[in-house]
């Protein structure tokens, strides 16, 4: 694990707080389009959702020094291409040097806070399209939970809308995040059906008035194959809150990065918050399904 400088980092902070805009403009930029058209993202935009929780430990993401030793300990790993966060966390990967050379997507929607009453009111309380072509970034990120028993969602939905348009006016990514939800006993559940997840696609990919710069991040479930018939936008898996043994986390996604029209992992606390602890070690597993075993050399 590096060793980082949090203090040096805290101090910046308060005394040249213009140096995160000074870094984005000088900063070293990642791409999109990779020679094998795959794509390997840590996703670390959770803390900001009040989601601290991994494997059963409530404050695992809590401690940010830790949170930012893993993460740049899994950006520096052989065919990571980059990172999705919210300003707090991709300004201090900016500071630290970390964004160089990788793809950044800012996380624009964090208002639906974990176990609250609200958390179906997914606002855009995080990047919108403006801020996200000022710091240099590749695409803004936006959660889509759907119930169609809370008024909330057609909120969602047209607040969706509009920064899929925005960001497309900005020839920024708009990766869209759908879920078919509802509560029970008080707390929010993803319908992880197949049935459901197609139809999330299907009401996910008609948001806007183009789809041309869209992209989904979509579950892992048994019938891949379907729901990428489903269409044709260019995906990414995520990899949510690990519950199983890695072994079987990673078969998973190895099965479902075969289907047609999947191009790589959007995937967080299962890298950077392995049972062993070893985060290289899990992050190279994860890249070698994406990019093949040459890319760990």
């Amino acid at each position: 694990m590096p060793d980082i400088d949090v203090d040096k980092l805290r101090e910046l902070r308060a005394t040249h707080p213009e140096a995160i805009a000074e870094k984005a403009a000088n900063r070293r930029k990642g791409s999109l389009n990779t020679p094998d058209g795959r794509l390997m993202l840590v996703a670390a935009d959770h803390p900001a959702r009040g989601a601290l929780a991994v494997r059963g430990d409530r404050t695992a993401m809590a401690d940010r020094t830790v949170l930012l030793t893993r993460l740049v300990t899994a950006l520096d790993r052989p065919g990571v291409d980059g990172v999705l966060g919210t300003a707090d966390v991709l300004e201090d990967l900016l500071l630290l040097g970390a964004l160089d050379g990788k793809v950044a997507i800012g996380s624009m929607n964090r208002g639906g806070l974990a176990g609250a009453v609200f958390e179906l009111d997914d606002r855009f309380t995080g990047y919108d399209a403006e801020s996200v072509a000022r710091m240099g970034f590749d695409g803004g990120k936006m959660l889509v939970r759907i119930d169609p028993g809370d008024p909330a969602t057609v909120r969602t939905l047209e607040s969706a809308a509009k920064a899929v348009d925005a960001l497309a006016l900005k020839g920024r990514m708009a990766m869209v995040e759908p879920f078919l939800s509802h509560r029970a006993d008080g707390t929010v559940r993803n319908d992880l059906s197949t049935e459901a997840v197609i139809k999330s696609v299907a009401i996910a990919s008609g948001l806007g008035g183009t789809s041309a710069y869209t992209w989904l991040k979509l579950p892992v479930v048994d019938d891949m194959d379907s729901v990428m018939a489903a269409t044709t936008l260019p995906t990414l898996l995520l990899g949510g809150d690990p519950s199983g043994s890695p072994d079987e986390t990673y078969a998973s996604w190895g099965r479902a990065l075969a289907a047609p029209g999947v191009r790589g992992l959007m995937v967080g606390r299962a890298l950077l918050y392995p049972p062993d602890g070893d985060v290289a070690a899990a992050v190279d597993t994860a890249v070698s399904l994406v990019h093949g075993q040459g890319a760990r050399a």
